[in-house]
């Protein structure tokens, strides 16, 4: 082929991966469009990834009130600690109700696809909450010379929202998530297995590997930040779990992730 068509062909195909990307981030930005009810009460966005300025396809769904006698960790992350009952607390909304799951829930604007919720923070922020409570991070999964699940303190995981009328709803996330043999509800818990860091060797920053989506697993990644501690496979003709639509609330609702790390004697005696 001539070197003149053979770079037209090439910046073809560019263009058309833009087009298609800009097209699949719009389509995901729609699951978290605020309704005309709730915009007025819509956050100020903010920086630091999640809903950059620079990116006005990132929207901010509604968001519930804050969490009382909890302390905020930043600003441009919903996700508070409440010291009191050792519990992190997330906020996000709702962006998948059927279909197969590699995760419970994702950093907002990374794997929606495969995500019942869709958080509004950074993994990394998360992750310092939890170790302000008292959880202890063990390892992600392995696989070589052979296979390690994931380990960690583990984290009990529950979802609260809030309806029309005002009123709290509560239900474990278990229930939302179905079992592919036996139709059941999963029956799993999740342990903090911590993720890990890789470094940029240009600029020499170390980055959080959570941050790329993986943040509550039912898939085993070496990237989680919290896991499944059976051996539970990623690939795609091969996955254990699917979303189970009788219990999830709408697409776009906001929730509120509490996470509960189930700490030992010696670690709950502790201070927070």
């Amino acid at each position: 082929m001539p070197a003149c068509l053979y770079r037209y062909a090439l910046g073809l195909s560019i263009f058309m991966a833009l087009v298609c990307g800009l097209r699949y981030s719009a389509a995901q930005a729609q699951v978290f469009a605020p309704t005309p009810q709730a915009d007025a009460n819509a956050e100020t966005p903010d920086n630091g990834g999640l809903n950059d300025e620079d990116d006005p396809q990132v929207l901010e769904p509604p968001k519930l009130p804050d969490p009382p006698d909890a302390k905020r960790l930043s600003k441009q992350d919903r996700v508070w600690v409440d010291a009191k009952h050792r519990q992190v607390i997330v906020d996000g909304a709702i962006s998948l109700r059927e279909g197969y799951l590699e995760m419970f829930a994702c950093i907002q604007g990374t794997k929606e696809h495969e995500s019942i919720v869709a958080v509004r923070s950074r993994a990394a922020t998360v992750h310092a909450a939890l170790l302000a409570v008292g959880a202890v991070p063990g390892r992600p999964v392995s696989y070589s010379p052979d296979f390690h699940p994931p380990s960690g303190t583990e984290i009990g995981v529950d979802v609260h929202w809030m309806d029309e009328q005002k009123k709290w709803h509560k239900a474990r996330a278990q229930d939302w998530i179905r079992d592919l043999k036996t139709k059941k509800p999963m029956t799993q818990p999740w342990v903090f297995a911590g993720s890990g860091f890789w470094v940029d060797e240009k600029s020499g920053k170390n980055y959080y590997m959570a941050e790329a989506g993986d943040l509550i697993c039912v898939s085993n990644f070496t990237t989680a930040m919290m896991d499944v501690p059976i051996e539970s496979s990623h690939e795609n003709d091969a996955l254990s779990f699917e979303a189970n639509p009788a219990g999830i609330p709408p697409m776009g609702m906001p929730v509120r992730l509490v996470l509960t790390p189930k700490l030992k004697p010696e670690d709950a005696k502790s201070k927070p």
